[in-house]
């Protein structure tokens, strides 16, 4: 897809969901797809390589939650992957000091190279397990708002993230549709970490059958120091 194509159908989308983005974003989102599809084919980022789904699967998924996000200024992105929604989120909005975490150092290694390429400020790449990096008194508990997307089960995504976030801050996580058992699943955890669910919001994404839910959780006091428990039992072991 050339250049012009993209910017045409990516202010498309964006328009549906009332959001105006700069030249200088879109050429950001447009280098940043071209990286997307070339490292692809040295290691596993995505499923999705087509432009067309990249700008709506991608792009305008995670643009969707850019107002929930509001003024707060530091962010960390649990699992971020190919870098979503993070890099989305930052392109978006340049004032949020971002932290991306992924488990995969190969991933780590290309989201470098893409914060090089667009010359993206304020924003930090760590190569960790969410249980290790939890005990680490620099970043537990530190973080305005922790966002995810299409990471784990409601029951041990709060294990990886809750940690993280700071009394009065918030978890939003961005799941697919048919989350009420995995929210009743959650209502343990939620209570033991520390966490309410302030909002559910259901959406599609436009010109598509695409459903989304976005879950908005506001932590209401510190997260016991025994959590998260040690590498892969919160996988393993859902609280429940």
């Amino acid at each position: 897809m050339d250049k012009n194509e993209f910017i045409r159908k990516m202010q498309e989308k964006l328009n549906k969901i009332n959001l105006n983005i700069s030249e200088r974003q879109m050429d950001e989102f447009y280098l940043y797809m071209k990286l997307l599809i070339e490292w692809n084919e040295k290691i596993n980022l995505t499923a999705i390589i087509e432009p067309n789904e990249i700008i709506l699967k991608h792009f305008v998924d995670c643009a969707t939650i850019l107002p929930l996000v509001g003024e707060n200024r530091k962010v960390l992105d649990m699992g971020t992957g190919a870098g979503f929604p993070g890099i989305p989120l930052k392109i978006l909005k340049k004032e949020i000091d971002m932290t991306l975490v992924d488990s995969l150092n190969k991933r780590i290694q290309y989201l470098d190279e893409v914060i090089n390429e667009l010359k993206l400020e304020d924003i930090h790449t760590i190569h960790s397990r969410a249980e290790d990096l939890a005990k680490n008194k620099i970043y537990r508990e530190k973080f305005d708002i922790v966002v995810s997307r299409a990471v784990a089960n409601l029951s041990t995504l709060l294990e990886y993230t809750l940690p993280f976030v700071r009394v009065g801050g918030q978890c939003i996580c961005m799941k697919g549709p048919n989350v009420e058992e995995e929210i009743t699943n959650a209502e343990k955890a939620l209570n033991i970490l520390g966490g309410t669910i302030k909002n559910t919001i259901s959406l599609t994404l436009p010109d598509s059958d695409n459903q989304r839910t976005i879950i908005v959780i506001e932590k209401n006091k510190s997260t016991p120091n025994q959590y998260p428990r040690k590498a892969g039992k919160p996988s393993k072991e859902p609280i429940s």
